[in-house]
């Protein structure tokens, strides 16, 4: 099972100035309640970036780079693409 979620706006939840979608595995039965996800999330995010220092190495990216990896996601989304993974069995 997948949750997809899409927060549009601040009042949504949005943390960044775009639109993106998260994707979380889930299960039945994985939290009590169905929100306590997101406080999980964010106890694992802060570990993570405590663990790895992240954004010590993070250089922003240009908007022609961004550009470019959109575009690979693109293809990476591409219906085309998604039918053909479908067909083999993935």
């Amino acid at each position: 099972m997948l949750e997809y979620d899409c927060m549009d706006g601040p009042q949504a939840g949005q943390t960044v100035p775009h639109v993106h979608i998260h994707i979380l595995p889930r299960k039945v039965g994985d939290f009590e309640k169905n929100d306590e996800i997101y406080d999980a999330l964010d106890e694992k995010e802060a570990e993570l970036k405590q663990k790895l220092e992240l954004d010590k190495e993070r250089k922003d990216r240009s908007p022609e780079e961004i550009e470019q990896e959109a575009a690979e996601y693109q293809k990476l989304f591409s219906k085309e693409y998604l039918n053909r993974l479908v067909r083999n069995g993935y």
